[in-house]
């Protein structure tokens, strides 16, 4: 696995650092962020519905915060791998 990194949060303090990378071989972003408050894993988990999908989260999936000020940071990531041939 090959992980490049893009970028950490500009606003981070020492116990926090959401970050991104991207995998070349996976063709995928890979994201650090914060655990969701339990009210957000319930409202997601119990009461959100997106047509095609069952409700909740599988087993195998994962939420993640990621703070918008790090929007930058996402679009350099996906500026990279499109630069590198993998979009």
């Amino acid at each position: 696995m090959t992980l490049r990194f893009s970028g950490v949060d500009p606003n981070t303090g020492d116990d926090e650092s959401p970050m991104v990378w991207v995998d070349d071989e996976a063709k995928e972003l890979v994201l650090q962020g914060f655990k969701p408050a339990e009210e957000l894993l319930t409202i997601i988990g119990g009461t959100q519905w997106v047509p095609g999908h069952t409700v909740g989260t599988p087993d195998h999936e994962n939420v993640t915060r990621i703070p918008l000020r790090m929007a930058a940071i996402i679009r350099k990531a996906l500026d990279d791998a499109e630069r590198a041939g993998l979009l």
